[in-house]
């Protein structure tokens, strides 16, 4: 919250008054300014019928009265800001907070058939995990191949809309690893795959009995 000068008033608190200072620029105005009396038409008297004159009580024998609107005083008291020359102002800012990610899944050709979102919820290990206002592509003195690959997830980072604001920047790589299992029943041979630490089991195709009978016991065995 803050105060602000209001405009028709200048942060004086009162204005000209409109009608014995009409034609007053904002800011400048006369006091004192008298008009006509109605009554004695500005004569101080009122004549009578028998050729008499007597004192003009609304005027009290001047023939001016002050402004009926502003006593003569020439300001009126600002009604948009009530005189005190400020307007109490609130604005209020709507922050929306947004987390825009790019992510990149290079699999060696055993496990090409295992979809990306596999890999994305997988465990691995993290060979990278820099944090700068904007991230650089990383540096593996020994992998000519993932300096590649992180110059190639940089360079495809998410755009940025015109109106938002970048707080922080994120580049993470890890390294995920896949085993592939080869079962048969029934002279019908079937693979899966054992993806990251989490142990994640993705079947490229139905198992050939469609039931578990054997899986489980499979997969006891190889300690998932």
């Amino acid at each position: 919250m803050y105060k602000e000068k209001y405009a028709d008033c200048a942060g004086r608190g009162d204005i000209p008054c409109p009608t014995c200072n009409a034609d007053k620029d904002p800011g400048f105005y006369k006091e004192n300014q008298m008009s006509q009396c109605p009554a004695c038409y500005g004569r101080g008297l009122i004549a009578h019928t028998d050729g008499s004159d007597t004192i003009c009580t609304k005027c009290d024998g001047k023939g001016k009265i002050p402004c009926a609107t502003c006593g003569s005083r020439g300001l009126l008291k600002c009604k948009t800001c009530n005189g005190s020359g400020s307007l109490l102002t609130r604005k209020i800012a709507v922050v929306k907070w947004k987390t825009l990610s790019t992510r990149k899944v290079s699999a060696t050709s055993g496990a090409a058939s295992v979809p990306d979102e596999i890999f994305h919820r997988a465990k691995g290990v993290q060979l990278c995990n820099t944090q700068a206002y904007q991230c650089t592509p990383a540096y593996f003195a020994d992998s000519f191949f993932l300096n590649t690959f992180s110059s190639d997830v940089i360079a495809d980072r998410a755009s940025v809309p015109p109106t938002a604001r970048v707080i922080c920047e994120r580049h993470t790589i890890s390294v995920v690893p896949v085993t592939r299992v080869t079962m048969r029943h029934h002279r019908q041979s079937f693979s899966f795959y054992i993806v990251g630490y989490s142990r994640e089991v993705y079947l490229k195709d139905y198992y050939p009995a469609r039931f578990c009978w054997g899986l489980c016991p499979c997969l006891e065995w190889l300690k998932v």
